[in-house]
């Protein structure tokens, strides 16, 4: 099984679950309350055999990778591929090079100084992106040991569950059937 792990709360979530407006929060942090959401997830995957964590490379998630990786001990490697779907504020990300010197023992060399798309993409741009994740890390052999650390419309696309703050899947990847060529538009319900 691989792991998903939505991050923790974070400062968009907290305004927009009680507006439903956007808060215009760009990249935004954690609060205390999703830092001690991950700290709890992360103690309930230590008797997992997870031996790397897969990060999106926005704050919020960066932060609850740091705290998961300090609990289990085991390295993390950023993936841009399991980013948030770019519709709110909250999914315009940090240049590369201003996250390698707020990470500096992350490795951001394989990202684009503006990795993260314009807030127009589309359901089916997201459904693509799960599509070459799934593929990419099945052709990879043993994903079965991962966990990675992403948002609630990768994972609902992914897997077409949607996810709370903190919340961990157990997935088996080869088992998700992903269809790209479903082109169908769904309204978000729900944001990240």
């Amino acid at each position: 099984m691989m792991y998903l792990l939505r991050h923790g709360q974070s400062q968009f979530n907290v305004t927009y679950s009680k507006t439903k407006i956007d808060p215009n929060i760009p990249d935004p942090e954690l609060t205390s309350i999703g830092r001690n959401q991950i700290r709890t997830a992360a103690e309930s995957l230590k008797e997992k055999e997870i031996t790397n964590i897969l990060v999106s490379p926005y704050t919020r998630t960066l932060q609850t990778a740091d705290i998961v990786a300090d609990i289990l001990k085991i390295p993390i490697k950023i993936e841009s591929l399991v980013h948030e779907h770019a519709f709110f504020s909250c999914d315009i990300g940090s240049t590369a090079s201003k996250l390698s010197k707020a990470w500096p023992h992350l490795d951001f060399d394989n990202l684009n100084e503006h990795w993260w798309p314009d807030l127009d993409e589309t359901e089916h741009q997201v459904k693509l992106r799960c599509h070459a994740f799934q593929q990419k890390m099945l052709d990879l052999g043993d994903w079965s040991k991962t966990l990675v650390v992403s948002h609630w419309a990768f994972i609902r696309s992914l897997t077409g569950k949607e996810t709370i703050n903190g919340e961990i899947l157990n997935v088996n990847l080869a088992s998700l059937d992903i269809n790209p060529e479903n082109k169908t538009e769904n309204t978000l319900l729900g944001a990240d």
